[in-house]
């Protein structure tokens, strides 16, 4: 990384004390976590097709084995499975609480549904939708599989759940108010979104591997590789590149104005894709170790969450004010 760049980094990171100093001293007094912005109106007619799915729709991911498509639902709380292609919906299955972020265990699934107000982890199984429920830690909030384990943010204990089985092993203390969470190879990255943090842990020791100053308002990352993490600063209009590898290091900072929120990886194209709440916007970035934008689409109303299907290319909106799904293929004109 250039001079330039390390300069721009450090006053980033140098942000970060005088946002803690001015009320901190315990988790009690921090600032608050970084909120997605609240969406206008559209201006413009959402780029492809738009489906209705339920109210409060957040969290969504897309399986490229069996082109299914899951979005959790706050009215009732569930998770709706949908045929990727035609975005018919195929089954519901309901919750003990609402989750507003998804995970997949890996290609072929099952999806990972964190029930927040419930203290459970939902596990759903694809195509067909068998679900069985977890006891984890309270405010469970992200999730990922990683070592033939899988591991649970916590947001209201500021731990990590470790998964084993049926049950939860063990807690891994975590930065205050563990938010994004993800797996990159067998490395569990995850963000602190009170106390702007990023930790990383190796997910087969379960030992801390390092933590650092995540920007000004971090909230969700992905992974594009056992090596990368890339963070996005909501409230710091950023996306955010580390490495992890020899040591986890702030490398990047690429301006995404706008309050960017939801994020996702595609590995197989070297795109990233990133939602900006206050303009409904949806950013396709570059991505490896010089990430930066190259287009973006109009979004349905308040884009919080995005998601591709490494299989297709095709890429799944949800929009939150609306109840609705957005599908858009971008190698359409």
């Amino acid at each position: 990384m250039g001079a330039a760049l390390r300069v721009r980094a450090r006053a980033v990171l140098a942000l970060l004390p005088a946002l803690v100093a001015a009320g901190c001293g315990s988790s009690g007094t921090l600032p608050p976590p970084a909120e997605p912005a609240r969406s206008p109106l559209p201006q413009s007619d959402p780029a492809g097709r738009i489906v209705p799915v339920g109210p409060g729709a957040e969290g969504v991911v897309a399986d490229p084995v069996t082109g299914a498509v899951a979005v959790a639902v706050s009215e009732p709380p569930s998770v709706v499975l949908l045929d990727g292609r035609t975005l018919e919906s195929r089954r519901r299955v309901r919750l003990p609480a609402p989750a507003r972020h998804l995970a997949l265990a890996g290609p072929g699934g099952p999806v990972l549904a964190p029930a927040e107000k419930a203290g459970v982890l939902s596990v759903v199984e694809l195509p067909g939708g068998a679900a069985r429920e977890v006891r984890v830690g309270p405010g469970p909030h992200d999730a990922a599989a990683a070592a033939g384990r899988l591991f649970v943010g916590d947001e209201g204990a500021d731990t990590v759940s470790v998964v084993e089985g049926a049950r939860a092993t063990e807690r891994l203390d975590a930065p205050v108010a563990p938010g994004g969470l993800v797996a990159a190879g067998n490395t569990i990255g995850v963000v602190g979104v009170r106390e702007r943090l990023l930790a990383a842990y190796d997910a087969r020791t379960l030992r801390e591997t390092g933590r650092v100053d995540a920007g000004i308002g971090p909230t969700h990352l992905v992974a594009d590789g056992p090596d990368r993490l890339y963070v996005v600063d909501t409230q710091g209009d950023a996306l955010l590149l580390f490495n992890l590898r020899p040591a986890l290091e702030l490398v990047r900072r690429v301006s995404l104005p706008g309050s960017p929120y939801g994020i996702a990886a595609d590995r197989r194209r070297g795109r990233l894709w990133v939602t900006l709440t206050e303009r409904n916007e949806l950013v396709e970035l570059r991505a490896g170790s010089r990430p930066g934008p190259l287009r973006s689409f109009p979004t349905v109303r308040q884009p919080n969450s995005v998601a591709v299907d490494e299989a297709s290319g095709r890429v799944y909106v949800t929009g939150r004010a609306d109840g609705v799904i957005q599908s858009l293929d971008p190698r359409d004109p």
